[in-house]
C-alpha cells in the first residue's frame, strides 16, 4: 500500500473496489493518511474522488478491500469520531446556522450548551457569526460553504473528509479556511480533502494522493513527489547576459531572458560543467533544478 509520508498512518484505504452496475469506478485504491497533515485527494471530474470519501465515510460500501482507522475496521462508533463535508450542499435551508450546527453537533454526542459554544467559536472563526441567526436558504453560496465546513468541525473530529471545501469561495474565504484547517491539522486532526483548485492544493497539502480512472496513480509527500517527478530543467542567473548557454553541449534552452535563462540537460550531460563556464564568464547569483509544481505532477501522471 503507498504510504503518503513516513509517519504511522491513521486511515488507511486498502485494495478497495468499487462498481456500478458493469463500470468499474475504484480499482486497487489504496493510500493513508496520517494525523497532524492535511492530505490533498487530487484527480478529474469522474475520477473517483467523491465514491472514494463516501465509502470512507460508510456512505457506499466498498465491493471489496477494507477501510481501517489505527488498525481498526470502520464501525459506526469510529465513524461518529469523523467529520464529513460533501460536494453537494446539504443543510436544511429554513433552518438557522446556529441551530443547524448546534442539532448535527447533538446528533455527534455533544450537549447543548458544549454544541452551542463550539457553534459560535467557529462561526467566529469563519467570519460567519453575523449570519448566525440566518436561515440558510438566505446565504450565499460561499456563506453556505463556510456554514458546512463548521457543520463538520463542530464536533472537533478526529479525521474531517471534505469534499471540494474551497467551492464557491472568494480568495479571502480561501484563505481563511485554509488557516482553520492548517489550524485543526496543528492541534492533531487527519485532513483528507478534494479540490479541483491546485493551486490551493500546492499551498495547503503536506502530502497529496492522485487518482485517474478510478486508480491511484500518485501518492507522496509533496516535497518527495517534487523530487520524484523533477525533469532534467535548471534555471540560472548570472551577471551578464546569459545567450552562451545556446553554444553549450547538451542544453536546450527554453526560456532567455538577458541574465536569466531556464534550460533543460539531454541525458548524459551534467549541470556542473554548465555553472563552470557560467563562473568563468562572471558572477552567478543563483543556480539550481526547477522542482516541478503539484499542478504539473498533475498532468504528467495522469496522461
Amino acid at each position: 500500500m503507498p504510504t503518503v509520508n513516513g509517519m504511522n498512518p491513521d486511515l488507511s484505504v486498502d485494495a478497495v473496489d468499487r462498481s456500478f452496475g458493469d463500470r468499474q469506478v475504484l480499482k486497487d485504491v489504496s493510500f493513508t493518511v496520517a494525523s497532524g497533515r492535511l492530505t490533498g485527494f487530487v484527480g478529474a471530474n469522474g475520477a473517483g474522488k467523491t465514491t472514494t470519501m463516501r465509502i470512507i465515510l460508510g456512505v457506499l460500501a466498498a465491493d471489496s478491500g477494507t477501510v481501517s482507522w489505527r488498525g481498526e475496521p470502520l464501525g459506526r462508533e469510529i465513524r461518529q469520531r469523523f467529520g464529513y463535508m460533501p460536494e453537494e450542499r446539504g443543510l436544511y435551508p429554513k433552518m438557522s446556522v446556529l441551530d443547524q450546527i448546534v442539532y448535527l453537533g447533538r446528533l455527534h454526542g455533544l450537549d447543548a450548551a458544549t454544541a452551542r459554544r463550539r457553534t459560535m467559536a467557529l462561526l467566529e472563526r469563519l467570519e460567519l457569526a453575523e449570519r448566525a441567526n440566518d436561515h440558510v436558504q438566505k446565504l450565499s453560496l460561499g456563506n453556505q460553504q463556510r456554514a458546512q465546513i463548521a457543520a463538520a468541525l463542530v464536533h472537533d473530529p478526529e479525521l474531517l473528509v471534505l469534499d471540494e471545501p474551497f467551492s464557491g469561495l472568494d480568495p479571502l474565504a480561501v484563505d481563511n479556511v485554509v488557516t482553520v484547517l492548517r489550524e485543526r491539522a496543528a492541534a492533531g486532526a487527519a485532513v483528507l480533502f478534494s479540490s479541483h483548485q491546485l493551486d490551493v492544493v500546492e499551498r495547503l497539502c503536506d502530502d497529496l494522493v492522485i487518482i485517474a480512472d478510478g486508480t491511484i496513480r500518485a501518492a507522496g509527500d509533496r516535497s518527495g513527489l517534487r523530487d520524484q517527478y523533477a525533469l532534467p530543467r535548471y534555471r540560472i542567473e548570472v551577471g551578464g547576459d546569459a545567450g552562451w548557454l545556446r553554444d553549450q553541449p547538451g542544453v536546450t534552452l527554453i526560456d532567455l531572458d538577458g541574465r536569466h535563462a531556464t534550460f533543460d540537460l539531454e541525458p548524459g550531460f551534467e549541470d556542473q560543467p554548465i555553472l563552470r563556464a557560467a563562473l568563468d564568464r562572471g558572477p552567478v547569483h543563483a543556480f539550481g533544478p526547477v522542482r516541478p509544481s503539484l499542478a504539473e505532477i498533475f498532468r504528467e501522471v495522469i496522461q
